[in-house]
């Protein structure tokens, strides 16, 4: 079997393949790439057991068919450093060597038997589904990665929740202390549904979507879900379980609003939060009309900081208390110039939602305030 085709465009998809590959793997094969030609199409797959990623390509050139696995680090390891040019993959199936021919030289190394690899179960009939552009998805999936929770006693909250309902896609994030909701009206259905996506391969989709304008299709059911993009394919096992209810623990009614300089509000915070305890890292809030006082002190080692910021505040004056790091996560994954922050009183939820909405959409994120000792 021989085929062709460009150097660029194999190191592209390889580098892109190989964060699917774990460290350590259960089994030998799993540390392999796995080609399959037919006609003029190769298609490489890669795979942990649970997360398991296909990438097609066209070939310039095929003679032959078959399928061969192939060490990832020795064929990352060659084809990386090549420039542009016509790459040629000669494999003999029988004895399973390879030999790729380039401008300049010619590598040789083995291959093995494809047999082992894990194949992937087709998505079966009936599986709900959801279309939503790449661009999007990767906008909500960056805006919502920093909010998963690293819990074994509750696993369902280590992963992205997407709850498709007749009104909107909601796709949410909590650990407990922080939560983040990104609605998305243009996606909706009459048949709710609903599925947890780990961590690893929302990862991986925040990295490799483009931001193109395609469509990414998602087809689900309670076990497995087949994520659709551009000419990529990525299968995964879902975590199973009941997702908290979201919703009630959302206040409804902050009457307190304060709209503020989004990125004047980081800076502060970072000049700031070094001066806070290390062990609570609390960060307390005065607001009255017109200024915001941020403050930090640790007493065990006698250093306190404290600055103010001009703002926009409708409510009555209030101290309240939140984690630093926790603020400086939620304002980091806003983009908006100014963000609206909505309390009720220092025991209950704030929210901090951006002052201009994204497109059809409806971005909030919710955080839990510290006790003060006042």
């Amino acid at each position: 079997m021989r085929f062709t085709l460009s150097s660029s465009a194999l190191s592209s998809r390889l580098s892109t393949l190989s964060r699917v590959i774990n460290s350590k793997n259960s089994l030998a094969i799993l540390d392999c790439f796995l080609f399959e030609v037919e006609g003029n199409k190769l298609t490489i797959t890669a795979s942990d057991s649970e997360n398991v990623m296909r990438s097609q390509m066209e070939l310039d050139q095929a003679e032959g068919s078959g399928c061969f696995a192939v060490q990832n680090r020795t064929i990352l390891d060659a084809v990386k450093e090549l420039p542009e040019q016509p790459l040629t993959l000669d494999v003999d199936l029988e004895a399973y060597t390879i030999k790729i021919i380039y401008q300049n030289g010619m590598y040789n190394f083995t291959a093995q038997g494809a047999d082992d690899y894990p194949r992937v179960q087709p998505m079966p009939e009936g599986a709900a589904t959801i279309v939503i552009g790449s661009d999007v998805l990767s906008d909500n999936i960056s805006r919502s990665l920093f909010a998963t929770a690293q819990d074994e006693l509750r696993p369902v909250m280590n992963g992205i929740y997407f709850d498709l309902t007749p009104d909107a896609l909601a796709i949410v994030a909590s650990d407990g202390h922080k939560l983040v909701r990104n609605k998305n009206f243009t996606v909706r259905s009459e048949q709710p549904a609903a599925f947890i996506l780990p961590k690893k391969p929302a990862t991986l989709l925040k990295s490799v979507l483009g931001k193109d304008g395609g469509d990414v299709t998602i087809c689900f059911n309670e076990r497995n879900a087949e994520i659709s993009f551009a000419e990529n394919v990525l299968s995964c096992r879902l975590i199973e379980g009941r997702y908290p209810n979201y919703n009630s623990v959302i206040p409804q009614d902050n009457p307190n609003q304060m709209t503020i300089d989004r990125r004047s509000l980081l800076g502060a915070l970072r000049r700031v939060l070094p001066f806070a305890s290390d062990s609570s890292q609390l960060i307390r809030f005065k607001i009255d009309s017109g200024k915001l006082a941020i403050s930090a002190e640790d007493i065990d080692f006698a250093t306190s900081a404290k600055e103010e910021l001009t703002c926009d505040y409708n409510g009555t004056p209030m101290s309240i208390g939140f984690k630093g790091p926790s603020l400086t996560d939620i304002l980091n994954n806003l983009e908006s110039d100014d963000v609206v922050v909505e309390l009720a009183d220092p025991s209950r939820a704030g929210l901090i939602v951006p002052s201009v909405q994204p497109d059809n959409e409806d971005v909030l994120m919710l955080i839990m305030p510290m006790l003060l000792n006042d």
